[in-house]
């Protein structure tokens, strides 16, 4: 994923934003990343990428968000929320439609 790519699709929060954030605030632990723009408190879908900023923020390495597409991530995302594990807020950005 590019750096203006969203990883919290529920508050439009970007791979950039959050990378800076990280960088500029360094969050003694991942939860900590919610302060930028509310990032993880929406459906959730986002948490495990937060701790992977996080822990990349720390010890350096990459995430898996390099490896995704924006497509494959929305995707990906619409199918954690179709299985109703996480409900997005009003606002977030829609779900693509099922392929």
């Amino acid at each position: 994923m590019e750096l203006d790519a969203k990883v919290c699709l529920c508050f439009h929060v970007s791979k950039r934003k959050l990378l800076n954030y990280a960088r500029l605030y360094r969050p003694k632990v991942a939860s900590q990343l919610s302060e930028c723009g509310g990032a993880g408190t929406g459906c959730g879908w986002c948490i495990p990428f937060l701790k992977q900023i996080h822990e990349q923020a720390v010890r350096g390495g990459a995430t898996q968000l390099e490896q995704l597409t924006p497509e494959e991530y929305e995707q990906q995302r619409a199918a954690y929320v179709r299985a109703g594990k996480g409900k997005p807020p009003p606002g977030a950005a829609p779900l693509p439609a099922e392929s």
